[in-house]
């Protein structure tokens, strides 16, 4: 295959960009119309289920379980305005780079890499954060656990990716049906053992405000944040389908909404019936909550809790399968375009991106060795945060200085929703600070070095053509001509 620069076309804001052959993207083509907004929904919650049935629990040894209901309220009401935001840009803006895109209009390529990368980081780093839970469940229920699991997930999941989107979407559709299913029945066997006081069995400690509501005073609502968002960390992931759904203008918002109300569902009836049930102090260091929580509300095991533990596997791996299909779609869009190594975005016969599903998962099976589950959750929220943050930025700007762009869907409350959701994103990237610090620093100095590449290399060898180029320069030239 040829990849043949023609010439340099542009030195616009502050990059060079190249044309290639057409054979450069001939070799990079998605399925279209692989899914629809139901499906969309699926993968939606997909993303996400994983956290309900893990990770949330760590925000209840941050900041007991009022701190965690406030954060997790807090991050209810950023990510539900987010998704409102997203779904105007989505349907304005229907590419494979999803937040790339929508910041790579409204800001050029510095603001679409920047917010491409974050992302990257929050999707390349979930699935290490889920392995480590899925070794947990593992050892639970087979007795084995540990880098054997991590590697033949990792192995496996990449595998049917590598066959085809539609394929993966439909699976992934009805593996989070079937978690979705035990999670109901969670719900259901725990809400007979309620007890309002277990809510409040952790020791009150000395901090300011400390109380039994907020044990470890009001500093406890904000480092439990970075759980709360752990019930909803990754929706924003359905855009990144566009380019293989069958009407992104209707189908995104319609998925993303749909998704995003379900998943509140969710979040609330476990937070309130899991440590309700069974106690707040039980399940805060748990990295397996909803079986401990039937276990010690029915004071043993039971065909329940054994239900809960092989289904809820399926719960994680629906997260670890469906976050596999987001990385992949957003390098390949990141890569097609020059940010990342153009080799990244080349695709199979099943139109699959296999490099750039590859390249990733040996990361994050590296980093799932470390075992630490609740500290790869904050570096996948700094990259979240940061692009929540970029993205939401992209919405008011192009509201302010685009008013006249289509816009199939319109966010209910327009800039005061992505407002909204703007200022809590930057209290959240914030908040990951006060749990470990040098777990942040350490994901800054990582976004440092894509930084450094694009400065360095990247932005000079930019791909004149692609989906999000051609729609910023289509929109300039309009601008232009007014």
């Amino acid at each position: 295959m040829s990849t043949q620069q023609s010439h340099i076309v542009s030195h616009a804001q502050g990059v060079e960009t190249e044309s290639v052959d057409a054979d450069y993207f001939a070799h990079r083509q998605l399925k279209q119309g692989a899914a629809g907004w139901v499906l969309l929904i699926g993968l939606g919650v997909a993303y996400v289920i994983s956290g309900d049935y893990a990770g949330w629990n760590f925000g209840l040894a941050q900041g007991g379980w009022g701190g965690m209901f406030v954060a997790t309220l807090l991050m209810a009401t950023m990510y539900l305005c987010k998704c409102f935001s997203l779904a105007e840009l989505s349907s304005m803006i229907p590419t494979a780079g999803g937040g790339y895109g929508f910041t790579r209009t409204a800001f050029g390529p510095w603001g679409g890499f920047l917010t491409g990368t974050a992302i990257l980081i929050e999707y390349a780093i979930a699935p290490a954060a889920i392995a480590c839970f899925i070794g947990a469940y593992c050892e639970s229920l087979f007795g084995v656990g540990g880098w054997m699991i991590y590697l033949a997930f990792y192995v496996v999941f990449i595998g049917i990716h590598v066959l085809g989107a539609g394929e993966a979407l439909k699976l992934m559709f009805a593996i989070t049906a079937v978690a979705a299913i035990a999670l109901g029945v969670f719900i259901v066997a725990m809400v007979p053992h309620f007890d309002a006081a277990n809510l409040f069995d952790i020791p009150v400690g000395e901090a300011a405000g400390a109380s039994a509501f907020l044990p470890f005073g009001y500093v406890g609502i904000w480092a439990a944040i970075p759980y709360a968002m752990w019930f909803f960390l990754a929706v924003e992931g359905v855009p990144l389908a566009a380019e293989e759904t069958k009407n992104p203008k209707r189908d995104l918002p319609r998925g993303l909404i749909g998704a995003m109300l379900v998943l509140l569902a969710f979040a609330s009836l476990i937070l309130l019936v899991g440590p309700g049930a069974a106690g707040a102090k039980a399940l805060m260091g748990s990295g397996n909550p909803l079986v401990e929580a039937l276990e010690a509300a029915y004071q043993g095991s039971t065909w329940m809790s054994q239900f809960v533990n092989l289904v809820g596997l399926a719960g994680l791996i629906a997260s670890f399968f469906s976050i596999i299909y987001a990385y992949s779609r957003q390098i390949f869009a990141l890569s097609r375009a020059g940010y990342l190594p153009r080799g990244l975005s080349v695709t199979n016969r099943n139109k699959a991106p296999v490099a750039a599903l590859v390249v990733p998962g040996i990361v994050g099976f590296g980093l799932s060795l470390t075992g630490q589950g609740d500290l790869l959750i904050l570096v996948a929220v700094f990259g979240a945060t940061l692009s929540y943050v970029l993205m939401m930025a992209a919405h008011i700007t192009l509201r302010l200085r685009r008013p006249e762009m289509p816009r199939p869907y319109r966010t209910p409350g327009g800039i005061v929703t992505s407002s909204v959701a703007m200022l809590l994103a930057a209290v959240a990237l914030v908040a990951g600070f006060l749990v470990d610090p040098r777990v942040v620093i350490g994901a800054a100095a990582i976004y440092a070095l894509f930084i450094a590449y694009f400065a360095l290399y990247s932005r000079h060898h930019l791909v004149s053509g692609t989906p999000e180029e051609e729609f910023a320069a289509i929109q300039a030239a309009e601008k232009a001509l007014r």
